[in-house]
């Protein structure tokens, strides 16, 4: 009687140490990663952090489980660096301009042409002045990891072709919520108007708005070819998309998570801008083949539309000074 009782001692000892090893500990447990943005799923972005979540689940042995909301999923650019701040939402990628209404030193990447091509845009942004910035955003409680791409922004209407800078005259035109974006168009003589994108389709259908410019993979993906003619590659500005996490989840991470975070975040990031530029070059064939007039401008008339917007980047300097314009001219020059 005496064994059998020592037997059965044993085994439910066994039974609590094997339930024990296999409960999670704080330190062991699966962190979650919800990855959000705005963008269309078919765009290079949205892929991207598809991407991201295989090879970061990968990379880290399941560790951290990614899941991605694309499309304004779980809200638009404004919720989504929201809920960063408030760890609701792990990381995300957004262009540089809804990010300056958080952090207002990012509105110089959105002065009008700024950068002339990737290539230069890529020097800068993986450069001094890029790090620089990025690092701006631990004051609002997210980091900032590297700088994906959106791509040059180009303005496509239902109205007439744009040829020349009169062209641009009397278009009521949708802009993001961003004052310089705003002061671009007012200095051509257009009329700003800034609306939600997830609005934008039925307000170029309903004739709300004549006009929009975004880069042209948003005007495949988001068929606006259905509802304008015409579209001009002006490349008016280059919109870097940076790719961000919480800072309270960034802080939850093991040192060994946050190299594979940021080991991930760099290899994706060559792959979504090769991507992207494949993207352009696939996104005009389509949009002629569905109609759309599209316009290069002369190296003559571009110089004209700098010269248009000159005094943007003069009021910029008086609000903000010229330190950051200075030295992203210096890396360009």
């Amino acid at each position: 009687m005496k064994q059998l009782f020592l037997f059965l001692s044993m085994i439910s000892m066994l039974f609590i140490v094997s339930a024990c090893n296999s409960a999670p500990s704080a330190e062991n447990e699966v962190k979650v990663m919800r990855l959000a943005n705005a963008t269309p799923d078919d765009r290079s972005l949205s892929k991207a952090l598809y991407m991201f979540e295989e090879q970061l689940e990968k990379e880290t042995d399941g560790s951290i489980d990614v899941e991605v909301y694309t499309n304004s999923v779980i809200g638009g650019d404004r919720l989504i660096f929201e809920g960063m701040q408030l760890n609701t939402i792990q990381g995300a990628s957004m262009s540089t301009g809804p990010i300056a209404q958080f952090a207002d030193t990012f509105n110089v990447f959105e002065l009008p042409f700024l950068f002339t091509n990737e290539e230069e845009a890529h020097q800068v942004l993986d450069g001094e002045v890029g790090e620089r910035l990025l690092a701006e955003l631990d004051n609002q409680n997210v980091v900032g990891l590297n700088y994906w791409e959106n791509g040059f922004r180009m303005l496509s209407n239902n109205v007439r072709e744009i040829k020349t800078v009169d062209d641009v005259k009397g278009i009521d035109i949708r802009t993001l919520e961003n004052e310089w974006h705003m002061e671009l168009w007012r200095e051509l003589g257009a009329n700003p108007t800034p609306m939600n994108y997830g609005e934008l389709y039925i307000g170029l259908e309903q004739g709300t708005v004549d006009a929009q410019e975004n880069p042209v993979g948003n005007v495949v993906n988001s068929h606006f070819y259905e509802v304008q003619d015409n579209l001009t590659v002006t490349n008016h500005i280059y919109n870097a998309s940076p790719f961000m996490v919480s800072k309270p989840f960034w802080e939850s991470l093991t040192e060994d998570e946050q190299k594979a975070v940021k080991k991930v975040a760099d290899k994706v990031q060559q792959e979504q801008r090769k991507m992207n530029q494949q993207e352009v070059e696939d996104s005009f064939a389509f949009v002629e083949a569905k109609g759309m007039t599209v316009t290069e401008l002369s190296e003559e008339e571009l110089e004209r539309f700098r010269e248009a917007t000159r005094p943007v980047r003069e009021r910029f300097i008086e609000k903000y000074g010229d330190e950051w314009l200075r030295q992203i001219e210096a890396e360009t020059d």
